[in-house]
């Protein structure tokens, strides 16, 4: 997928925000919670980092070109270094789960606030 594309996918989610850290990474969150980070290479896409459950986990490191992510293994995070590792609409199912996954473990007021009424 392009970054621009990654870029749409992300920001169309509900209440998403992002902000340029840690160098050269877009990170994504909601509700100030990270859930996707899209590592840069001048102003493309070099790998992307999501949240996954450990069923999920388990299953994708034995994917060529996904590995535990840095700093955030512990977690159950993935980065995803190849972006032909996985097709394109598997890597939009997951940052939407990912998504999902994070937004889950909000505060039930917080997340009470964030839903339409």
């Amino acid at each position: 997928m392009r970054l621009a594309d990654l870029r749409a996918l992300a920001l169309g989610l509900p209440h998403t925000t992002f902000v340029k850290q840690w160098g050269e990474c877009l990170v994504f969150k909601v509700a100030g919670k990270i859930f996707l980070i899209i590592a840069l290479d001048a102003d493309l896409a070099d790998a992307v980092v999501f949240k996954c459950t450990p069923e999920e986990f388990d299953d994708l490191i034995e994917t060529d070109g996904v590995t535990q992510a840095p700093y955030c293994a512990k977690r159950m995070w993935v980065r995803v270094g190849d972006l032909v590792a996985l097709p394109s609409a598997e890597l939009k199912r997951r940052i939407r789960r990912s998504y999902d996954l994070v937004f889950a473990g909000l505060p039930k007021k917080t997340q009470a606030t964030l839903r339409p009424a």
